[in-house]
């Protein structure tokens, strides 16, 4: 069954949203809650726009402007 875990793009972001949230958890004090917390919102959304383009590939247009 193909599913979105199967996209290499998806794994890829993956890998790289968790690298990302462990470097944020390096920074310093004061930036680590607000601008750290910002950092690994914004790339565990990069995840979830694939998986919702993949969800919407029937819609051809939907589906290339998620994975744009």
């Amino acid at each position: 069954m193909m599913s979105y875990k199967n996209l290499e793009i998806w794994q890829e972001a993956r890998k790289l949203s968790i690298e990302i949230h462990k470097m944020s958890l390096k920074l310093p004090n004061f930036e680590l809650y607000e601008t750290g917390c910002q950092i690994r919102r914004s790339s565990k959304s990069i995840r979830s726009n694939i998986v919702e383009g993949y969800g919407r590939r029937k819609y051809k247009s939907d589906y290339i402007r998620f994975i744009i």
